[in-house]
């Protein structure tokens, strides 16, 4: 399943991702719970994923901005300080807020979750390496699944480790 949907990634452009994540944003920026959050959990978007870049900059002049960061097998999470403190991480080269560890996972409001692919159960698959489901079982924030149209699937496979979304916003 990760195959097939990267290669229909494949098919296109960043353009295209960029312009197709527009609808994601807005959606996200009209829910009421992400409208109440003050702490919001994001991420720095990879090229195939639902583009963050922009979104991410226009919040954190409003709301706490978290980032998580690459660490050996776990996830740190870091307060986002602005685009020009953003260096390569190690997994995956994204790049990553250097500044303040964030450690009170109860004072996450949202989490906004990028995935493979979701299910209309609310369910999700990542990359395998189950970084995210660390994280998202041990807070009770609202967890937001974000993504393109053909990533929301009629059914994905689960384990028993994986954590279910709150809610899923893709671009349709």
């Amino acid at each position: 399943m990760r195959k097939q949907i990267r290669e229909i990634k494949k098919q296109y452009t960043l353009e295209d991702k960029k312009r197709m994540s527009a609808s994601v944003w807005q959606q996200v920026e009209h829910n009421e719970v992400f409208q109440r959050a003050r702490v919001v959990l994001a991420y720095w978007s990879m090229d195939d994923e639902v583009f963050t870049h922009d979104f991410v900059c226009k919040w954190a002049e409003e709301k706490t901005i978290l980032l998580p960061c690459v660490k050996g097998d776990e996830l740190e999470i870091r307060y986002f300080d602005g685009r020009e403190k953003l260096c390569p991480g190690e997994g995956y080269a994204i790049p990553e807020p250097v500044g303040r560890l964030f450690t009170d996972l109860n004072k996450i409001d949202v989490i906004l979750v990028p995935g493979v692919a979701f299910d209309r159960t609310l369910n999700r698959l990542g990359r395998g390496k189950g970084f995210y489901d660390k994280i998202l079982s041990q807070t009770k924030a609202c967890k937001i699944g974000i993504c393109f149209d053909f990533q929301l699937l009629d059914r994905i496979p689960t384990e028993v480790h994986d954590v279910r979304m709150t809610q899923v916003i893709s671009s349709r």
